[in-house]
């Protein structure tokens, strides 16, 4: 089983995508699993959940649970799938419930600011 290390990740968090910033937050949770790189959780309650689309692709992961996607859409495209959450995560996740992440992509900016 992949070791999966959660706390709350210092400074403040932004994602931004399509020139606008989706999400801005001094309580994101830095989830550590393995040898991944760290992945950014940010909570629901400081995204503009007006520009993500719930997507009806889903994966699972054995250590985290399963997971539902979200599309963000911004004024000139959509971008599929750019976001994640799981809504119940096993034990070992738990501290993400609540909580969505976003693909670091040449479109979609996450960055500590």
């Amino acid at each position: 089983m992949a070791d999966i290390t959660t706390r709350k990740a210092e400074g403040t968090w932004t994602v931004r995508a399509g020139g606008a910033v989706l999400a801005e937050t001094k309580n994101a949770i830095e989830l550590i699993e393995g040898e991944y790189p760290a992945v950014y959780y940010f909570p629901r309650s400081d995204i503009a959940m007006a520009f993500l689309d719930e997507s009806p692709q889903t994966s699972h992961c054995p250590h985290k649970g399963d997971a539902r996607f979200f599309s963000i859409v911004t004024k000139s495209k959509t971008l599929e799938n750019a976001a994640w959450s799981y809504e119940n995560p096993k034990p070992a996740a738990a501290a993400i419930k609540d909580h969505i992440a976003f693909y670091s992509s040449s479109t979609v900016t996450v960055e500590r600011v």
